[in-house]
């Protein structure tokens, strides 16, 4: 199998840094972005070349463009671009600020806007390529506490599962990754938190006590990266993919629940047609 180039986004820890690693170390080539290329001096140093970093922050839309063209300039081709930028927000509905809410949608999904329009017109011209978004299992179910950013997973999961109709005329592959709990941070160093409401303690106290039974054993980023490579290596690549034994049970669990809803209340649905 020839070699891929690839463009990942939020290379610095977590997926983005275990997939770069990979692909490098089978041989492909990596634009690798990050807020501080700093944390990607022991891969540039390992990998020599086949390792391009680019200091980029998802959010700004003019920056995107042009990492993209300069990776794709000095690679001459993409192969696979991995939206995989992005943070958690932690707040429940009535606390979160407006400043609060435009945050976590500028760098989940419009971050992976614009790097996606960005590569368009590179993988369309060459006719394939593979977008992996990477998603999460709160991007098809929901639970509190983290409201704002199922709003931006769920936002990219549609943008996403119509791109895929769009493109696949020119060859292009979409690909939604959907992790259950995985050690990447997102809950750590890289969370961010609201200002709690006095009114929501108990509440919040007995929210966050299911969040962690529900990821009392997350999982090894590193582990991941034989996944992902099968997905972009495979001929048909699925749309959607979970990550993680937790994910599938949750989401039988959530349309099972909204299907016999939908059924015990679909005279409601034929009255409202008339």
């Amino acid at each position: 199998m020839s070699a891929k180039t690839w463009f990942i986004t939020g290379a610095s820890r977590g997926f983005g840094r275990e997939w770069a690693i990979a692909a490098l170390e089978r041989g492909d080539s990596v634009a690798a972005t990050a807020r501080d290329t700093a944390t990607l001096d022991d891969l540039v140093e390992r990998f020599g070349e086949r390792l391009l970093p680019l200091k980029l922050d998802v959010t700004d839309r003019e920056a995107d463009f042009a990492a993209v063209k300069q990776a794709h300039d000095h690679f001459g081709r993409l192969d696979v671009v991995v939206n995989n930028a992005g943070y958690g927000h932690f707040g429940l509905v009535e606390e979160i600020s407006e400043a609060e809410a435009r945050d976590q949608m500028e760098t989940n999904l419009f971050g992976a806007l614009w790097v996606t329009q960005a590569a368009l017109p590179f993988l369309r011209e060459q006719g394939s390529g593979h977008i992996l978004q990477v998603s999460s299992i709160g991007g098809i179910s929901a639970f509190p506490l983290v409201g704002m950013y199922h709003a931006s997973k769920w936002a990219l999961e549609g943008i996403s599962q119509s791109l895929a109709q769009e493109v696949a005329g020119f060859g292009i592959k979409v690909t939604l990754i959907e992790p259950g709990g995985f050690s990447t941070d997102w809950g750590g160093s890289s969370a961010r938190h609201s200002e709690p409401l006095p009114a929501y303690d108990e509440f919040r106290a007995q929210a966050q006590k299911q969040r962690e039974q529900r990821v009392s054993a997350p999982g090894d980023p590193a582990a991941s990266a034989a996944a992902v490579l099968r997905i972009v290596d495979a001929a048909e690549p699925p749309l959607r993919v979970f990550f993680g034994e937790a994910p599938l049970a949750i989401a039988t669990e959530d349309y099972e629940s909204r299907l016999a809803t939908w059924r015990q209340w679909e005279d409601v649905a034929k009255l409202a047609q008339g």
